[in-house]
């Protein structure tokens, strides 16, 4: 999916460190990346926090007879894994990301995205005390289940370059090993490794399953649909300035980059879903990971690899995030950049 900016490739300014034209991070006007700051825009836009969304209902059906063995197992696995990714994502924007990236527009925009982060992990914090988790319990699980740390692993070893203290971007490499890591946090992490997870939760919503839960994952996903965005657009912009770096042996390289990580998701969702959960298979929503890997090609302008249709039609209306429900009056109203978000 891509967010909202209409204008891509609008300057050929160096966003990065360590270069001769690099920008300087203290003059934000004029600014040059007009689509990063409607990505801020956008973002404070959709601003929301958890404790707006009540959660009597979800704890009633916590606490009673409502879900089956297997979705109980789902959602818990599915609030262990984001508990602690979403705190992995904003580690990476504060320590690492944010040093790299010079055009103060961008910045901007990478400060409101680790609010969102913050946000979202305050969003765990809300469920776990909600729903009475032992924190121990809850925020372990990527070190109990071998599928979530599996999944863990591969993006903390595609993000080494970034978080090494003498990392400098001054050659065609160091320039592919901040785009590696690049795809590595947004297009992988953010935009792959999430998103069975996202469509787990909101098939339980849809069947007035932990709707509370359900529909925080609403307003995750739509944070990050404009975190992809960004990301892939931050990336467009690096291979326009470089244009000599985004060789076919690199793109060869980030495909089997992909292919793993959906190898990987597959797995996690077969084992988070045993079974059929109100309709849904772990087969549908490895099917599913397969279709949101080539939208994440194509946003690269690269050949998409599996073909595969979406298994779930419904989802498509969370995807397009249309619609946000007002939480005080409980009626559908439009948001204001709605209409800028889509596939």
């Amino acid at each position: 999916m891509t967010a909202p900016p209409a204008t891509r490739r609008t300057c050929q300014h160096m966003t990065l460190i360590n270069t001769d034209d690099q920008h300087d991070p203290n003059k934000i006007l004029p600014i040059d990346y007009d689509w990063a700051r409607e990505y801020y825009v956008a973002g404070v836009n959709n601003n929301w926090v958890p404790e707006e969304i009540p959660m009597q209902d979800d704890v009633s059906q916590w606490n009673d007879d409502t879900l089956s063995d297997a979705e109980r197992q789902l959602v818990e696995w599915n609030l262990g894994f984001f508990s602690t990714a979403e705190s992995l994502t904003a580690n990476n924007i504060v320590l690492a990301l944010y040093e790299y990236v010079t055009a103060p527009e961008c910045r901007q925009y990478l400060l409101r995205q680790a609010y969102e982060e913050a946000i979202h992990t305050d969003t765990f914090i809300y469920c776990c005390d909600s729903l009475g988790f032992d924190p121990e319990y809850l925020y372990g699980m990527y070190d109990r289940v071998p599928s979530i740390a599996e999944k863990d692993a591969f993006v903390v070893d595609l993000t080494q370059s970034i978080d090494d203290a003498d990392f400098t971007i001054e050659t065609a490499d160091d320039v592919r090993a901040f785009l590696r890591d690049l795809i590595g946090f947004y297009v992988i992490m953010e935009g792959i490794f999430f998103y069975a997870g996202f469509a787990m939760m909101l098939g339980l919503k849809r069947r007035n399953r932990m709707v509370g839960i359900g529909q925080q994952f609403e307003y995750i996903l739509r944070d990050e649909s404009l975190h992809v965005g960004f990301g892939v657009d931050l990336i467009d912009q690096i291979r326009v300035e470089n244009p000599d770096v985004w060789t076919a042996e690199f793109e060869a390289e980030v495909a089997d980059l992909i292919a793993e990580a959906v190898d990987l998701e597959q797995i996690y969702a077969t084992e988070a879903c045993p079974g059929d959960v109100l309709g849904m298979s772990a087969t549908q929503f490895a099917e599913y990971v397969e279709y949101v890997a080539d939208r994440r090609l194509t946003q690269l302008d690269m050949d998409t690899q599996y073909g595969t249709e979406n298994p779930f039609p419904w989802l498509s209306e969370q995807v397009d995030l249309n619609k946000e429900k007002n939480f005080f009056e409980t009626q559908v109203t439009e948001y204001r950049s709605g209409a800028s978000l889509d596939w």
